[in-house]
């Protein structure tokens, strides 16, 4: 059965299963299947390449009837990429080459032998099985049900499993106030930082009287290190699609529109590819599955200006001008897009929706804590041994994160922390590393969930350069409107970049942290409230650090260069290779004779202690 001829308009519900059913039945379905990540991370790593040799070998081995090679989203591991999954028997291979695709196909799918030397090492012994490795054994994979597993270009792979079934429920058993309750029940949080709850959002505006309403989704994705709702755009568009045309239902609007950076480029052409399809079938647009309900979509890109991630300059960005946050109240809930009424959701909170809707809000409530319910998608970077992308229950402990799902750390240093919630969030030490991460316990240790970025350090991270790095981040993207954000970051700045100086007073402890509650009080906007958190978290619990900068002029991890010292040590041999290479002729000493350097003319380069062959010069 050919897929293609029996894709067609969906008039209404029954077609909706009938087609699905159809799809089911399709040899194209049933298939064996080998998955290749196409996400941006794999694609950046070649596995374009990899898919086309794929395609190559399998046709000259007389396989293309028997099995598709399907583009997929993120399966999650970046660090491991290009991955391919093998369907009919889970195989996971890592860091596959286009020259590995041969013997994959040779040896594995023609004489079920494993290619041991492209599995992911567990514990010295080889694990072949996706399901089998911690990384995703230790997950629970909700609203990432999906990627990896449907390719993101075609709906029929969406309505296959599941897709627009949930929109079907509520336009035919529903009414709005039911979907609201349905959300609120669930417990679900909004996804993009705050944890507001998404039903009473919902219910916000969907008391209104106003006829014309908006809905908007937030794909602006700005936080260093973050890629989460890049990769649910990239790899399962469609359930955003759908999430917001159940959101749009539940509040009573018409119009949508998607507000992602265009520096997204692959995440903007899916989406619309997955906006073109879904109103081809009437999935949005008029008489959607003959229910009367019309509700059309839009994508807006924005610039990159992390301000618009805040939701009134996200949407004056929208209506034209330049994205700078407005007072509240009026919440956008009451006066938003255009002054109307309009909900504004992020990328995953969206994703939970049909998920939520199919299997209940009871159910969904099962997972999480007490006040944080469902999952959390985690992008989760820095000295673990797999980075990448992970979805797990709220509540989960860091350590597992880490450990169980990350694989430690990728370094032989001990874990120091982990900058968790972006620029505005905080840092958690090793003592906390058993931290639930649900929206109080960060709170507790003066962190924040954010939308998901978890950025982990080892022992050579100076956690006073780490407070300047993302300050100086804030500080850039302020939009300048309000003084507090505008000048007392600026103001926190100057004095961080002080103490990473060596030019430090103890009093700057004590004005830093004035200055960071004047900042959160007063600012217009969630940036500016949220800007001082790196600052007053590594105080709170590296404080020793900025001590030991203003005072002993010494940063213990080397990383300040304006605190570092280099030595030459009597085991110089005086071979005069150091002071050759000294561009400032900072190095004194005849040949034979050991050398000393001038601490005065020395500008840190390091160039002699790379050069040295005797290991006589030392940093600290």
């Amino acid at each position: 059965m050919d897929i293609n001829q029996h894709m067609h308009f969906v008039k209404d519900s029954a077609d909706l299963l009938s087609l699905k059913n159809l799809l089911l039945k399709s040899d194209e379905y049933n298939a064996e299947k080998v998955f290749i990540c196409a996400g941006g991370g794999c694609i950046a790593s070649g596995s374009m390449k990899v898919k086309d040799a794929f395609v190559k070998q399998l046709s000259s081995n007389g396989l293309s009837d028997k099995l598709n090679v399907m583009e997929t989203g993120c399966l999650g591991p970046c660090a491991l990429g290009p991955v391919v999954v093998i369907g009919k028997d889970d195989t996971f291979y890592q860091k596959v080459r286009a020259q590995d695709v041969k013997d994959i196909v040779e040896k594995h799918l023609i004489g079920g032998a494993i290619v041991e030397s492209l599995l992911h090492p567990v514990e010295e012994k080889k694990v072949s099985k996706k399901s089998e490795l911690p990384f995703f054994k230790n997950q629970d994979k909700q609203v990432l049900r999906n990627c990896g597993k449907i390719d993101p270009t075609k709906i029929a792979d969406y309505i296959a499993v599941g897709g627009y079934e949930a929109l079907s429920k509520v336009l035919t058993s529903m009414n709005s106030e039911e979907v609201v309750n349905e959300v609120s029940i669930s417990g679900l949080r909004g996804r993009g930082g705050a944890g507001f709850p998404t039903g009473t959002k919902w219910n916000f505006a969907r008391k209104s009287d106003d006829e014309t309403k908006y809905i908007l989704c937030n794909a602006d994705e700005g936080d260093p290190g973050a890629f989460m709702d890049r990769s649910i755009l990239e790899g399962d568009p469609h359930s955003i699609i759908e999430g917001m045309a159940i959101g749009a239902y539940a509040i009573g609007s018409k119009q949508g529109y998607v507000y992602v950076r265009a520096e997204y480029p692959l995440a903007v052409e899916r989406l619309q590819i997955a906006i073109d399809q879904a109103r081809t079938f009437g999935l949005i647009g008029e008489n959607i599955l003959g229910t009367g309900f019309c509700f059309d979509l839009e994508i807006r890109m924005g610039s990159g200006a992390f301000v618009c991630g805040e939701e009134t300059a996200l949407i004056t960005s929208i209506e034209g001008n330049r994205g700078e946050p407005r007072p509240r109240p009026p919440f956008p809930a009451v006066k938003g897009l255009w002054g109307k009424p309009t909900v504004l959701n992020n990328v995953e909170t969206f994703s939970n929706i049909p998920m939520l809707i199919n299997e209940g809000g009871a159910h969904y409530a099962e997972k999480g804590t007490e006040k944080s319910k469902g999952t959390k998608i985690f992008a989760l970077a820095g000295t673990v041994k797999i980075s990448g992308l992970v979805e797990v229950a709220v509540g989960t402990p860091l350590r597992k994160l880490v450990y169980d799902i990350g694989g430690g750390m990728s370094t032989s240093k001990k874990y120091k922390a982990a900058q968790i919630g972006g620029p505005s969030g905080g840092c958690i030490p090793a003592e906390h590393l058993d931290v639930p991460l649900d929206y109080e316990s960060l709170n507790k240790l003066g962190a924040i969930m954010g939308s998901g970025g978890l950025i982990v350090m080892d022992e050579s991270s100076c956690m006073v350069d780490v407070a300047r790095f993302f300050l100086e981040f804030v500080q850039d993207e302020s939009c300048g409107k309000c003084v507090p954000c505008r000048e007392g970051t600026a103001r926190m700045k100057e004095i961080v970049d002080r103490i990473c100086e060596g030019k430090g007073e103890m009093k700057d402890i004590d004005e830093l942290e004035l200055l960071a509650g004047t900042v959160t009080n007063a600012s217009l906007c969630g940036l500016g409230q949220t800007a001082p958190n790196p600052v007053l978290s590594t105080l709170r619990h590296f404080k020793e650090e900025y001590i030991e900068h203003i005072r002993d002029k010494k940063c213990r991890t080397a990383v300040c260069k304006d605190l570092i010292v280099f030595e030459i040590l009597d085991a110089c041999n005086g071979c005069q290779a150091c002071k050759k290479v000294c561009p400032v002729e900072a190095i004194l000493g005849d040949k034979k004779q050991q050398h000393i350097i001038n601490t005065e003319l020395c500008i840190r380069c390091g160039l002699c202690l790379s050069t040295c062959k005797f290991d006589a010069i030392v940093k600290y």
